[in-house]
């Protein structure tokens, strides 16, 4: 099989900064949080970034959903460096200087565009037991502009490298404009563009976003929870994941040369994937309870590793069978951190 080439992978979303402490249920009720979730910040949490600190013992971790899965990506293939391209908004300030060091580190080929307005997004990753609540404050991940960045023709040459695409639901808050012009170019090009519903408020309050996005979705990737706020807000009237599946599978598409997959995770349960008429379930990989550290980063890691085999063309049960396995790595780790090397046949 031919090695993938660089900036073969494409991905844009929020680059944020983790800042993970395993909390107890009063913070988490002071804050109003559930124990598994994903929202964005309101002023009421304003607080909640500085108490996690004082109060707990935080670790720092390179972020950002979209960031994690090319970062993961990257690692599965290690070589060339550079597979994955990425772009987002940071500040400059220590922060963003932390993202550019990581990114770096990690041979993922980032491309920030700077901006002194606002500071460095973070994303508070409060943990309890095996579940995690996230809490992001984009602040300057929430600053991209397509005027000012991804239509810059350095930066749209990286675009035209790619053969796969990917972007977090979440970056659906921030430029819907940046992802249209992606997922138009992917389409106009027969190229594999993919998005994650990534959390239950962007099926639920960004819809409209996310339905001007579908028609140019080749893959798209949920867990059990999205899935089912998706299928509640599209009117699917059911609640069976495999159904829910078939009918995502069905909407509208704009590439006609491609048949959309939708791939949806749920945790310890098998992973489900649509492909035309067919729906398929693939077991994980079992993992006594007690290697568990922490989820935050499990399905991010499940798309990195995902793509990782598909950029080298290699069969969606191989690509499957990569993301079970980064997500089974990552989850023995805090963050969405990893050893030095994939042990991955």
């Amino acid at each position: 099989m031919p090695a993938a080439s660089q900036n073969a992978l494409f991905g844009m979303g929020n680059p944020l900064l983790d800042i993970s402490a395993v909390v107890d249920k009063d913070f988490l009720e002071k804050y109003g949080l559930k124990t598994n979730d994903q929202i964005l910040a309101e002023d009421k949490h304003k607080a909640m970034f500085e108490e996690i600190v004082k109060k707990f013992k935080v670790e720092y971790h390179a972020g950002g959903s979209t960031q994690n899965t090319v970062k993961v990506a990257q690692w599965m293939i290690q070589r060339p460096h550079k597979v994955a391209t990425f772009f987002g908004c940071i500040g400059k300030d220590k922060f963003g200087e932390i993202l550019k060091q990581k990114a770096e580190e990690s041979h993922v080929d980032a491309h920030y565009y700077e901006q002194s307005e606002e500071p460095t997004g973070t994303c508070a990753a409060c943990i309890t037991g095996d579940n995690r609540s996230l809490v992001a404050n984009l602040a300057a991940a929430n600053c991209y502009k397509k005027d000012k960045h991804l239509d810059l023709e350095e930066n749209w040459e990286l675009v035209e490298k790619a053969k796969v695409f990917y972007i977090a639901g979440f970056f659906l808050t921030v430029s819907l404009e940046s992802i249209l012009k992606v997922a138009k170019h992917a389409a106009e090009n027969n190229k594999i563009f993919s998005l994650n519903l990534s959390a239950p408020f962007i099926c639920q309050f960004f819809k409209d976003a996310l339905m001007k996005v579908m028609p140019y979705v080749d893959i798209l990737f949920g867990n059990e929870t999205e899935a089912a706020m998706f299928a509640q807000e599209q009117g699917f009237e059911t609640e069976d994941i495999e159904e829910i599946a078939q009918k995502a599978q069905a909407l509208s598409k704009v590439n006609k040369k491609r048949q959309r997959i939708v791939v949806f995770t749920q945790g310890k349960e098998g992973t489900v994937m649509a492909e035309g008429k067919d729906v398929e379930m693939f077991p994980v990989l079992k993992i006594d309870q007690s290697k568990i550290v922490d989820t935050n980063g499990a399905g991010d890691a499940f798309v990195g590793g995902f793509l990782s085999e598909l950029v080298q063309d290699k069969t969606l049960e191989e690509c499957v069978s990569a993301g079970h396995y980064a997500a089974n790595v990552i989850i023995r780790h805090a963050g969405c951190t990893f050893p030095e090397k994939p042990d991955f046949p």
